[in-house]
Protein backbone atom coordinates (compact mmCIF):
# COMPACT_ATOMS: atom_id res chain seq x y z
CA UNK A 1 0.00 0.00 0.00
CA UNK A 2 1.09 3.68 -1.08
CA UNK A 3 0.61 6.06 2.31
CA UNK A 4 -0.60 9.56 1.75
CA UNK A 5 1.34 11.81 1.22
CA UNK A 6 2.71 10.20 -1.86
CA UNK A 7 5.19 12.06 -3.37
CA UNK A 8 7.23 11.92 -6.67
CA UNK A 9 10.27 13.54 -7.61
CA UNK A 10 10.85 15.50 -11.12
CA UNK A 11 13.54 17.61 -12.31
CA UNK A 12 12.91 20.83 -14.38
CA UNK A 13 14.74 20.54 -18.03
CA UNK A 14 15.05 22.91 -20.62
CA UNK A 15 11.63 21.80 -22.40
CA UNK A 16 9.38 22.53 -19.61
CA UNK A 17 10.55 25.92 -19.55
CA UNK A 18 9.78 29.38 -21.29
CA UNK A 19 12.61 31.53 -22.39
CA UNK A 20 12.92 32.97 -19.70
CA UNK A 21 13.75 29.64 -18.02
CA UNK A 22 10.19 29.39 -15.96
CA UNK A 23 8.17 26.43 -15.67
CA UNK A 24 5.38 27.51 -18.57
CA UNK A 25 2.33 27.14 -16.58
CA UNK A 26 0.76 24.19 -18.46
CA UNK A 27 3.77 21.79 -17.66
CA UNK A 28 2.28 21.76 -13.88
CA UNK A 29 -0.78 19.75 -15.34
CA UNK A 30 1.62 17.20 -16.58
CA UNK A 31 3.20 16.93 -13.04
CA UNK A 32 0.29 16.90 -11.53
CA UNK A 33 -0.90 13.76 -13.44
CA UNK A 34 2.23 12.14 -13.08
CA UNK A 35 2.11 11.77 -9.37
CA UNK A 36 -1.46 10.31 -9.33
CA UNK A 37 -0.96 8.15 -12.13
CA UNK A 38 2.22 6.66 -9.93
CA UNK A 39 0.27 6.89 -6.89
CA UNK A 40 -2.32 4.39 -8.51
CA UNK A 41 0.65 2.05 -9.83
CA UNK A 42 2.23 1.94 -6.49
CA UNK A 43 -1.20 0.94 -5.26
CA UNK A 44 -1.60 -2.42 -7.83
CA UNK A 45 -3.87 0.09 -10.21
CA UNK A 46 -2.19 -0.29 -13.89
CA UNK A 47 -4.47 2.70 -15.88
CA UNK A 48 -4.01 0.07 -19.12
CA UNK A 49 -5.19 -2.80 -16.96
CA UNK A 50 -7.98 -0.97 -15.74
CA UNK A 51 -9.42 0.25 -19.50
CA UNK A 52 -8.79 -3.30 -21.06
CA UNK A 53 -10.05 -5.49 -18.57
CA UNK A 54 -12.29 -3.52 -16.34
CA UNK A 55 -13.49 -1.04 -18.78
CA UNK A 56 -13.37 2.04 -16.65
CA UNK A 57 -11.42 5.23 -17.21
CA UNK A 58 -10.66 7.87 -15.26
CA UNK A 59 -11.01 11.63 -16.51
CA UNK A 60 -10.55 15.11 -15.23
CA UNK A 61 -14.02 16.71 -14.39
CA UNK A 62 -12.78 19.87 -13.01
CA UNK A 63 -9.44 21.33 -11.62
CA UNK A 64 -8.31 24.59 -9.49
CA UNK A 65 -4.67 25.79 -8.88
CA UNK A 66 -3.48 28.43 -6.86
CA UNK A 67 0.15 29.49 -8.02
CA UNK A 68 2.32 30.16 -5.40
CA UNK A 69 6.10 31.03 -6.78
CA UNK A 70 7.30 29.57 -9.78
CA UNK A 71 9.71 26.89 -10.47
CA UNK A 72 12.63 27.15 -12.73
CA UNK A 73 15.38 25.37 -14.63
CA UNK A 74 17.34 23.00 -13.33
CA UNK A 75 14.92 23.23 -10.07
CA UNK A 76 14.20 19.41 -8.62
CA UNK A 77 10.31 19.24 -7.28
CA UNK A 78 8.42 16.89 -4.98
CA UNK A 79 4.60 16.62 -6.57
CA UNK A 80 2.92 15.04 -3.59
CA UNK A 81 -0.63 13.16 -3.32
CA UNK A 82 -1.39 14.76 -0.18
CA UNK A 83 -5.32 14.06 0.29
CA UNK A 84 -7.75 11.84 -1.70
CA UNK A 85 -11.80 11.83 -1.37
CA UNK A 86 -13.76 8.86 -2.60
CA UNK A 87 -17.01 9.51 -4.16
CA UNK A 88 -18.99 6.14 -6.13
CA UNK A 89 -17.64 7.19 -9.67
CA UNK A 90 -15.05 10.13 -8.72
CA UNK A 91 -12.13 10.88 -7.06
CA UNK A 92 -11.22 13.99 -5.58
CA UNK A 93 -7.32 14.73 -5.13
CA UNK A 94 -5.79 17.67 -3.03
CA UNK A 95 -1.83 17.81 -4.29
CA UNK A 96 0.73 19.87 -4.17
CA UNK A 97 4.31 21.07 -5.73
CA UNK A 98 7.83 21.89 -3.85
CA UNK A 99 10.86 22.74 -4.55
CA UNK A 100 13.62 20.69 -2.86
CA UNK A 101 16.66 22.73 -1.94
CA UNK A 102 19.30 22.19 0.57
CA UNK A 103 18.01 24.68 2.57
CA UNK A 104 14.87 24.33 2.78
CA UNK A 105 11.47 24.02 -0.14
CA UNK A 106 9.55 26.00 -0.82
CA UNK A 107 5.40 25.51 -1.79
CA UNK A 108 5.00 26.76 -5.42
CA UNK A 109 1.58 25.27 -6.15
CA UNK A 110 -1.07 23.83 -4.40
CA UNK A 111 -4.49 22.15 -6.39
CA UNK A 112 -7.51 20.04 -6.97
CA UNK A 113 -8.69 18.13 -9.14
CA UNK A 114 -11.70 15.98 -9.28
CA UNK A 115 -11.45 13.11 -11.67
CA UNK A 116 -14.59 10.95 -12.59
CA UNK A 117 -14.52 7.42 -13.31
CA UNK A 118 -15.89 6.54 -16.76
CA UNK A 119 -16.89 3.71 -18.56
CA UNK A 120 -14.13 3.77 -21.31
CA UNK A 121 -16.23 2.43 -24.26
CA UNK A 122 -19.25 4.37 -23.71
CA UNK A 123 -17.49 7.22 -21.98
CA UNK A 124 -20.02 7.68 -19.35
CA UNK A 125 -19.75 7.81 -15.65
CA UNK A 126 -19.75 4.39 -13.83
CA UNK A 127 -18.79 3.13 -10.38
CA UNK A 128 -15.56 2.79 -8.95
CA UNK A 129 -14.18 -1.00 -9.19
CA UNK A 130 -14.64 -2.07 -5.59
CA UNK A 131 -11.02 -3.80 -5.70
CA UNK A 132 -10.00 -0.11 -6.10
CA UNK A 133 -11.99 1.36 -3.20
CA UNK A 134 -10.18 -1.61 -1.23
CA UNK A 135 -6.86 -0.82 -1.83
CA UNK A 136 -7.24 3.10 -0.77
CA UNK A 137 -4.50 3.43 1.82
CA UNK A 138 -4.95 4.37 5.73
CA UNK A 139 -5.58 8.08 5.90
CA UNK A 140 -7.87 8.85 2.71
CA UNK A 141 -10.96 9.72 3.23
CA UNK A 142 -13.01 6.77 1.82
CA UNK A 143 -16.04 8.46 2.25
CA UNK A 144 -18.89 8.63 -0.43
CA UNK A 145 -19.94 12.18 -1.28
CA UNK A 146 -23.20 13.48 -1.57
CA UNK A 147 -24.54 14.69 -5.06
CA UNK A 148 -24.30 18.24 -5.31
CA UNK A 149 -27.35 19.92 -6.89
CA UNK A 150 -26.97 19.17 -10.09
CA UNK A 151 -26.75 15.80 -9.45
CA UNK A 152 -22.92 15.12 -10.22
CA UNK A 153 -20.74 13.97 -7.77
Amino acid sequence: MSELPFSITLPIYWEDTDAGGVVYHANYLRFLERARSEWLRALGVGQQALKSEQDRVFAIRGMQIDFRLPARLDDLLRVQVDRVVVGRASLSFQQSILRQAPEGGALLLTATVRAACLSASRFRPSPIPEHIRRLLPAGTDNQINQPDRAGTE
